[in-house]
């Protein structure tokens, strides 16, 4: 039987040469990359990944996001179930207990009227946190629509819908709640949204315009126009989904503001007001007696504090992760 030449085995023609054995080993290497799962372990390593997914990816790996949320879906459970930790009514008073300290049962101690100042620091985030996300949705919302729909069509729409966000960023906010909140006699939180939100929807509008006058000009917006999209089509399937990121951000870092709002003009007298439990109103109850008992001060202000320092570390995160600068 004759012998075999090297150029006629199929292993040798190939694998003989640097350059064959390259080729095989790139060839292997493809292979086993396109098979390969990704960082994250939800597919190929070569399949691209959205926005969405990137951001949730980085915010399970940042430790001020992760402590920030805990906080937030504590005060969150606390704000619907405030049983679970406080078995005591928070309107249930006892002037012979008045400003003293703690007590067994008492950890906080009693306000000025002997009221238990844990129990009304319990259900106080139930308030705030009603006014926060409220008042948040309302102001995303309509600043959305508003300045999403001036950012896509401009023109006319577009100048008059900026000139009037010019008007309301003119207006302190303090003083227009002063002004607004004074002829309410509603001690319920829905006069406190109503005026934020009022107040509130221009910084929105304004980051909405900006994302969807950016978003509109790329270059998948222009070949859906040119293949028949309608307006509708294009606002709904292409460019909402590509500009509401930075409104998200922004509506995350101004929900602690509004919670902070809120207790301000709770404070001033404006606000919410009693029988309503609000931090705003036992801040200012407590302040007349900062000296003789500060601790009717120190609690519903550190909840507070707690509470709009957890919101906006949370949209630092939000920020962090959705930036595609920061990539």
């Amino acid at each position: 039987m004759p012998e075999q030449q090297p150029w006629e085995d199929p292993k040798g023609a190939v694998s003989g040469t640097g350059a064959g054995g390259a080729t095989d080993l790139a060839m292997e290497e493809g292979g086993s990359l396109e098979k390969a799962p990704g960082p994250d372990g939800t597919g190929p390593a070569g399949k691209p990944r959205s926005l969405w997914s990137d951001a949730w990816r980085d915010l399970r790996r940042n430790p001020v996001f992760i402590i920030s949320a805990l906080i937030i879906l504590f005060l969150v459970v606390i704000s619907i179930w405030p049983s679970l930790i406080a078995d005591r009514d928070p309107l249930s008073c006892d002037l012979g207990k008045a400003q003293e300290g703690s007590q067994p049962g008492h950890p906080f101690g009693f306000d000025g009227q002997g009221c238990d100042v844990y129990t009304r620091t319990v259900y106080g985030a139930r308030t705030s946190v009603t006014v926060g996300v409220c008042a948040t949705l309302g102001v995303s919302l309509l600043g959305s629509v508003l300045g999403g729909l001036a950012g896509f069509f401009g023109g006319v729409w577009d100048a008059v819908l900026s000139r009037i966000t010019d008007v309301f960023f003119g207006i302190p906010v303090v003083l227009g709640g002063l002004v607004f909140l004074s002829v309410v006699t509603s001690s319920t939180v829905w006069p406190v949204i109503g005026f934020i939100v009022l107040l509130g929807w221009p910084q929105i509008a304004r980051i909405a315009r900006g994302s969807v006058i950016t978003a509109k000009q790329n270059d998948y917006v222009q070949a859906a126009r040119a293949l028949g999209a309608s307006n509708t089509r294009m606002m709904l399937r292409h460019i909402t989904p590509n500009a509401v990121a930075p409104v998200i951000v922004v509506a995350t870092i101004a929900l602690g503001t509004y919670i902070s709002l809120e207790a301000t003009l709770s404070f001033l007298g404006v606000g919410l007001k009693p029988p309503a439990v609000s931090w705003g109103i036992d801040i200012s109850a407590a302040s007349q007696y900062i000296r003789n008992a500060p601790h009717m001060l120190l609690w519903p202000a550190g909840a507070l504090a707690i509470t709009v320092l957890a919101f906006i570390m949370l949209g630092d995160a939000v920020r962090d992760a959705l930036d595609p600068k920061l990539r």
